[in-house]
């Protein structure tokens, strides 16, 4: 198993360690400091380091020719499973992050994830696009400002325009995916 293939299982590890901080009753109830709860400061930090993870093993992978299928496929998994762990969390709250931009990206990673199971019965990978990079990337900082929503309203308030931004990119990066791949998507009609 190469290393980046190894950085994504580490993401995937990450994630269920998140959720039981976060379930917690003490850890999520409790301040450490700026108001901001134990749980979210830890969060805060893993959720750091698997967002590192996504950005070090695509990394490693282009600059040492490390690049395979499984991690094709893995590594998007991963950062999607990192990203509605993390939203789950902030919707769960009832206040932090809307439902329907919940929804939205959801609704855009799991038509994603079909092309990409039909593509692979074809024989194709679909590697993702810039635009999909830049969606990943602006969610992922965008949470990571609102782990932080206990702080202060106006932390809340970039948090959320954060992820209103990724909303959008998650919007247009579907589009510019479904236009690119759509002799895969007519072909499976």
């Amino acid at each position: 198993m190469t290393l980046p293939n190894k950085l994504t299982f580490l993401r995937i590890l990450i994630i269920p360690v998140m959720v039981v901080i976060y379930c917690i009753p003490y850890l999520r109830n409790n301040a450490i400091f700026l108001n901001m709860s134990y749980a979210n400061f830890i969060n805060l930090l893993l959720f750091m380091i698997a967002s590192f993870t996504d950005f070090l093993d695509g990394h490693i992978a282009r600059k040492y020719n490390l690049i395979t299928t499984f991690g094709k496929f893995a590594d998007p998994l991963a950062d999607k499973m990192l990203v509605f762990t993390a939203m789950s969390m902030f919707v769960a709250t009832g206040y932090v992050l809307p439902v329907w931009v919940f929804v939205i990206i959801l609704v855009r990673e799991f038509m994603v994830s079909g092309i990409r199971m039909v593509a692979v019965e074809n024989g194709k990978v679909i590697a993702a696009s810039k635009l999909g990079k830049i969606k990943t990337f602006t969610t992922m900082i965008a949470l990571i400002i609102m782990f932080w929503y206990q702080t202060s309203d106006v932390v809340l308030l970039i948090g959320q325009i954060g992820m209103y931004v990724a909303c959008l990119f998650t919007v247009i990066s579907g589009i510019d995916y479904f236009w690119k791949n759509r002799e895969i998507i007519l072909e499976s009609i």
